[in-house]
């Protein structure tokens, strides 16, 4: 992401007070410049107006972007991290995000009613294997016939930058940024074919842009 946008994004993270933690602001501004993941799912999602669901939205770095990139379809970002659902909030509502809620919710246990689009973003990895495909399914079945999936995740396999990748998502537990540890990593076999089961047409690019890491861009949509 250009450097002008990034900076009016994090902006919005910025403490309302001189003394104030800015963490938030420079996490969200060094994510935005050195992550070609919201350039990726900006492009993936722009031309729907389909309601888009954010599984695992964080801080909510993607209703931020898309805002900013000028789409207006309406946002619902879900997360398990209370703490980071209610600064996600409060920033959303300091910046004016229109037609933007956030909610906690255990994706583990709970699946959200939705229909329309659907981002499940670095969030399969900290799931066991049959609850990424039960995940997955229901992904599926929530899409409308304008709405697409849009998955960046890690896969597994035999590189360097899968192991690498596996070391980070580790280091990100164990320092408290990440609630949980990773518990599967899947592969790229596995996932296109769950989701042509479904219906759907997969498409699959590699997204690592500058970063050292294995992560993946999946677009799927009604086929």
């Amino acid at each position: 992401m250009s450097a002008e946008d990034a900076r009016a994004i994090a902006r919005a993270f910025a403490p309302t007070r001189p003394w104030g933690n800015r963490w938030d602001f420079y996490y969200t501004l060094g994510k935005l410049r050195s992550d070609p993941l919201y350039p990726g799912v900006l492009d993936a999602l722009r031309g729907s107006q389909a309601p888009l669901l954010d599984m695992g939205c964080g801080l909510g770095l993607l209703a931020h972007a898309l805002r900013r990139d000028g789409q207006s379809m309406p946002y619902r970002g879900v997360d398990n991290d209370a703490a980071k659902i209610q600064r996600a909030s409060t920033v959303a509502r300091r910046a004016g995000l229109p037609a933007s809620t956030f909610e906690q919710v255990d994706l583990a246990t709970t699946l959200p009613h939705h229909h329309g689009s659907v981002a499940i973003l670095d969030v399969l990895q900290y799931l066991c294997a049959d609850a990424q495909q039960a995940l997955l399914r229901n992904a599926a079945a929530m899409l409308a016939d304008d709405g697409r999936l849009v998955l960046r995740m890690t896969l597994l396999d035999d590189s360097r930058r899968s192991r690498i990748s596996r070391i980070g998502d580790r280091a990100a537990n164990l320092i408290g940024w990440m609630q949980f540890r990773p518990r599967h990593y899947p592969d790229v076999g596995s996932l296109r074919a769950l989701l042509q089961q479904c219906g759907l047409a997969v498409q699959l690019t590699p997204l690592y842009g500058n970063t050292p890491f294995n992560n993946w861009l999946l677009v799927a949509r009604r086929d």
